[in-house]
This record gives C-alpha cells, sequence and structure tokens, in this order.
C-alpha cells in the first residue's frame, strides 16, 4: 500500500527512520518485537548476525554524543555492517563545503545508510528528502525536534518490565520544552495506548498549547506523579538557567529533582528512567538513580537492540528478519 509517509516505502514498510510521528502502532510493536530477537545477540561468543554484511554505514554527526555513536556504532557491527565514524570537525564542512556537496561525496563512495544527528531541527527530514533513493537515513537525534531511537528503546525498556501499555500512566518530567526525547516519548507513547501521558516542569520549560499533543500538563512534583507506573526524567540542560528560564539548578531539584520523597507519590512499582547523561543533583538524586526502582543502564543495553532492529528493517530483507527470530 502507497503511503505519503517519507519514512515509509510504496509497501508500508519502514525506509527511513526520522520520527515517531506518523507511524502507526503495528510499525511499533514490530520494531519492539524486532529489537526483542535481537537483545540476546550481545551473550553470544559471536556477537554478530550476517543481516548488513557487505553494507557501509556512516555515522553523519554534526554534534557530539558519545552513547548514541557507540550504541550505533555497536548496533552496526553486530549486523556485520562496515561502519564510518565522520568526525564533522575535521570534515570538509567546517572548511566551508556544504552539507549536500558532503552527501553527494559520501554517496560516491557507495555508503548505503547515514545515522545523522543534527542540531538543527528537520535536519534528518532534510537529508532524507535529497539523498538517493537506495540510501536509507535514521534521525540520532535533530535539534528540539526528535530523537525516535530513544523514545523506541525507552518502550522497549517499559515494555520489558509493564507488558501492557494499555494500563499506564506515565510521567514525562524535566525540560519539555527544548527536549527532543520528551516529543519522540509523547508520540511513540500515545500510540502504542499508553492509559494517560503526564509532563511536570515549570511553566517557563512547558511548549505552548503542549496539551494538544495528548498529554496531562502538571507543575507540581507530588500531584503529577500521583500512581504513576513509568517515571521518565529528562535531562536539564544548564544553558537554560543563564538564560533565565530558571533561578537555579539548587532551586529545580528542589522543585522538580526525583528523590526518594517524591517517589513515594508514584507506584509501589513503578520504574525510573533517564536518557543520560544524568545531573545528579539536579534532575534526580543519587539514591534513586542508583536505587532498586532505576533501570537506567538497562535503557543503555536495549539502544543496541533497537538501533539493530530500525536498521535491520531499514535495510535487511523481511526472509533474513525472520531467520534471526526463528
Amino acid at each position: 500500500m502507497a503511503s505519503d509517509n517519507i519514512q515509509l516505502d510504496k509497501n508500508g514498510h519502514l525506509k527511513h527512520f526520522l520520527s515517531t510521528e506518523g507511524l502507526s502502532r503495528n510499525l511499533l510493536f514490530d520494531i519492539l518485537d524486532h529489537a526483542e530477537s535481537f537483545a540476546g545477540v550481545g551473550d553470544r561468543a559471536v556477537k554478530k548476525v550476517p543481516i548488513l554484511r557487505g553494507k557501509t554505514i556512516v555515522n553523519l554527526f554534526f554534534e557530539p554524543s558519545t552513547r548514541t555513536r557507540t550504541t550505533f556504532e555497536l548496533a552496526a557491527k553486530r549486523l556485520s555492517a562496515d561502519v564510518l565514524n565522520l568526525n564533522i570537525a575535521q570534515s570538509a564542512t567546517s572548511k566551508g563545503e556544504s552539507l549536500q556537496d558532503t552527501l553527494q561525496t559520501l554517496e560516491a563512495m557507495h555508503c548505503d545508510m547515514f545515522v545523522v544527528r543534527h542540531a538543527s531541527s528537520g535536519a534528518a527530514h532534510f537529508i532524507a528528502s535529497q539523498v538517493s533513493p537506495r540510501i536509507r537515513i535514521i534521525n540520532a537525534g535533530d535539534g528540539n525536534h526528535a530523537h525516535p531511537t530513544q523514545a523506541m528503546l525507552d518502550m522497549f525498556t517499559i515494555r520489558r518490565h509493564k507488558p501492557d501499555f494499555t494500563k499506564l500512566k506515565v510521567a514525562i518530567v524535566g525540560d519539555i520544552l527544548h527536549s527532543r526525547v520528551a516529543r519522540s516519548e509523547i508520540h511513540a507513547l500515545t500510540t502504542l495506548g499508553v492509559n494517560e501521558v503526564r509532563v511536570i516542569a515549570p511553566l517557563t520549560l512547558l511548549p505552548s498549547k503542549v496539551e494538544s499533543l495528548g498529554v496531562h500538563v502538571f507543575h507540581d512534583m507530588e500531584k503529577g506523579l500521583e500512581n504513576v507506573d513509568v517515571i521518565i526524567m529528562l535531562r536539564l540542560q544548564r544553558e537554560r538557567m543563564r538564560n533565565a528560564l530558571l533561578p537555579s539548578e539548587k532551586e529545580f531539584f528542589v522543585s522538580h529533582g526525583l528523590t526518594e520523597e517524591k517517589l513515594k507519590a508514584a507506584k509501589d512499582d513503578a520504574i525510573v528512567m533517564h536518557p543520560g547523561p544524568i545531573n545528579r543533583g539536579v534532575e534526580i538524586d543519587t539514591q534513586v538513580a542508583d536505587g532498586e526502582r532505576s533501570v537506567i543502564l538497562q535503557q543503555v543495553s536495549h539502544g543496541i537492540a533497537i538501533r539493530m532492529a530500525v536498521m535491520a528493517m531499514c535495510m535487511g530483507s523481511p526472509d533474513e528478519l525472520s531467520a534471526v527470530e526463528s
């Protein structure tokens, strides 16, 4: 079936992965199911499957991110792809070459997929619209817009602990305004049928008309966390305080930092998540970050499986994917 969504091919299969917005519930569940089949690859003696053998994947990072780039690199190598990490700071783009020229140069080298991280919102969509039809694009974070693989690894982590999305109340806490993770999480959670999505933040860190995304808004931490099943803390970028959106780190922690005391408002079996890197004592207390309800390190591990799934679905054949799962 044909689709106007740039992320899908003419058969409705995943071609690019640019955003969780606009993808069907079934497709998001397909990503989670494929990730489940890849989750055990890291435990094997030979940590590889041959799905992308002979393919070349370029990590095209215009912004630094050691954690995300490393997990994409590991995911690609476990799929048997060749990986090129392009250091943009030392590349021709810093010498005046346009982005279009860089893309054409990489295409001429017969690369197959670009994993793109960029400070400008919409950059991944722009690149997907410009490259050759044989090239696949995965968005590793663009501006304040989207970070779809982070959202999906969080969905995977949630499902491992709370299998029925329709019964869950999920709270996203912190800098909603500037968070590409929050936007991708909200779209994924609502598409997967979560019972209620809450956002908790100071007024200065909330987008205007955020309710239009289908969320319930809270400013008070204890009220917002009442009876929730999942708490997703967001990283607070320190430049927000320099821009007078917040008075100080200390005041933010007092009002919206997650502590053991505030955690009592949530359900007894609620899980605590954070996309990382953590600012301890700002977004979350060390006791909570390292506590028994925290699944933060599991999120990192699950990121490899999710990124393997997305890469394989964009470039691998259905028969090859089925062979991994059997």
